[in-house]
């Protein structure tokens, strides 16, 4: 597999992460120099869910991003298609084989998600919409699954906009990163491919697009720290 320039077989990427499934959120913390915590807070107060709403958390992995809509009080889904990182979350929130104590685990592909429709108030998607073989499907899919009026927020890696910084970030990833996760007992091929894959991703204007060609509106996003990642938002049309 040449990672991010191949066609991204599920397949393969979910057997990717599986490998990576028991350091993860630990090897993320160190090469985020912890701003991966405040990239989560960030996407909680976007959705905004309260009580008795219903979120769904695309790409959650172990569920750590999942907490952050739990503790506001809403009901959440933890939605990934690797079953290793499923496990591991199911085990770290001290759940049985399908759910956690009130986070349920579901395994489920981004191209056809295993909801109903116009079931949940808001959707979301961490660092893993770059994962998925059809981005505007995905898209399309999460709409499918959203009420009228429904939110969408999605955190994605993006491009740098302070100019020379962006040179040290694109040396950072794609020489450095992938020695630091090998340090910590990563797979480091998981390294090289998210270190691909956020070099060929398309900017924060592109992305915007698509998300609208996909059938949502009021599209805008926002950078954080520096545009190493963005979070955009939308709504289904109600």
């Amino acid at each position: 597999m040449t990672r991010a320039q191949l066609d991204k077989r599920p397949d393969e990427v979910a057997a990717m992460f599986d490998r990576t499934a028991r350091r993860y959120d630990l090897v993320n913390d160190v090469i985020s120099l912890g701003q991966v915590r405040a990239w989560r807070k960030a996407v909680a107060r976007a959705v905004d869910a309260g009580p008795g709403e219903l979120v769904l958390d695309l790409g959650a992995g172990t569920g750590t991003s999942t907490d952050a809509f739990t503790t506001l009080g809403a009901r959440a889904i933890a939605s990934d298609f690797s079953l290793g990182m499923l496990r591991t979350g199911v085990r770290r929130h001290g759940g049985n084989a399908l759910s956690g104590p009130g986070v349920p685990f579901i395994a489920g592909d981004a191209l056809r998600l295993p909801f109903a429709d116009n079931v949940f108030d808001a959707v979301t998607i961490s660092v893993a919409l770059r994962n998925v073989h059809d981005t505007g499907q995905a898209l399309r899919e999460m709409l499918r699954v959203a009420k009228p009026g429904g939110r969408l927020v999605i955190l994605e890696f993006s491009h740098v906009t302070v100019p020379g910084f962006d040179l040290i970030y694109r040396e950072y990833l794609m020489r450095l990163l992938p020695k630091v996760a090998k340090v910590f007992g990563s797979n480091d091929d998981s390294y090289e491919y998210l270190a691909e894959s956020i070099r060929d991703w398309p900017d924060q204007r592109t992305l915007a697009r698509t998300i609208q060609e996909a059938g949502w509106e009021r599209v805008a996003w926002r950078n954080l720290t520096m545009g190493i990642v963005a979070m955009h938002r939308g709504f289904k049309p109600a």
